[in-house]
């Protein structure tokens, strides 16, 4: 018998980090005009960001129904395993109550659901803890519990290069969006209380931005978990995202930092140039 962990793909770990502890991807799905695809698995962000600089329609997405999750659960089931799913936050997904109600088809199988509260690798510093909890001895019901103890002290915010994205998925207004591009802001997105708001706004181009963002983080740093730290960004630009990660690394508070690409929910939310420092606080 083993624990096996199970995330929903908005997690945003790579495979590397996946593979370590051996963890399975449930994805979302993403519905761009007529067609729907899995998050991760045969659509990238790329191809959202060229959808919507032809259409200015940024995409739909849903979680994996109760269907999904019973098809990834039950060849951990079959085997006798115990199973831990950890999902994107309750107020932006119906993942966890799927996941949920999959699991009263499993009723010979232990399974424990945790709800993040949060997205992206704030979701995936859960999961890497997970790992190391399970590779340590702990149980099903240990682990889990020590991971809800955990959700309200993990920090995720992103700051972002336009609101146009927000925008057209109705998540802003198009005075705010108008307002803000035009000024040059670039809002911080933090999530609190599994939900994503605005804390603050930087002015000026994104990168000069993006760097103020990661030295007004270290800076406040208090009290943290220094094991690890996530640097999780929407474009492949080595330039952009390396900067940021040499504050991060400069400080020389975490033994690890990780960095990742977000996947297509985020980045379909948040669009390019979305860069983000994630951690957990003691």
């Amino acid at each position: 018998m083993a624990i096996r962990i199970f995330a929903d793909s908005t997690c945003d770990l790579e495979k590397a980090q996946l593979e370590r502890f051996g963890v399975t991807i449930v994805p979302l799905y993403v519905t761009l005009g007529d067609n729907h695809y899995r998050d991760g698995v045969d659509i990238s962000p790329e191809d959202i960001f060229r959808h919507f600089e032809k259409t200015k329609e940024t995409p739909k997405t849903a979680a994996p129904t109760p269907g999904d999750f019973i098809e990834s659960f039950k060849p951990a089931a079959q085997n006798g395993d115990d199973i831990l799913f950890i999902g994107i936050s309750s107020h932006m997904s119906a993942c966890c109550n799927n996941a949920i109600l999959a699991a009263k088809e499993f009723p010979d199988t232990k399974i424990e659901v945790v709800d993040s509260q949060n997205l992206s690798t704030g979701i995936g510093l859960l999961v890497m803890k997970a790992g190391e909890f399970v590779v340590s001895g702990m149980t099903l019901e240990m682990t889990a519990q020590k991971l809800r103890t955990l959700v309200p002290k993990v920090r995720a915010s992103f700051v972002i290069d336009t609101l146009t994205y927000l925008y057209h998925g109705g998540r802003c207004n198009a005075l705010q969006a108008f307002g803000a591009n035009a000024l040059h802001l670039k809002p911080k997105i933090v999530v609190c209380d599994g939900k994503m708001g605005t804390s603050s706004k930087y002015r000026g181009k994104i990168q000069h931005c993006a760097q103020r963002y990661a030295k007004d983080i270290m800076k406040a740093l208090e009290g943290v978990d220094t094991s690890r730290v996530f640097v999780t960004y929407s474009v492949s630009d080595d330039v952009f995202h390396r900067e940021v990660g040499k504050i991060v690394e400069a400080s020389g508070v975490f033994n690890e930092v990780v960095y990742t690409r977000a996947g297509c929910v985020i980045s379909s939310h948040c669009g390019p140039y979305t860069i983000g420092v994630l951690y957990i606080e003691e």
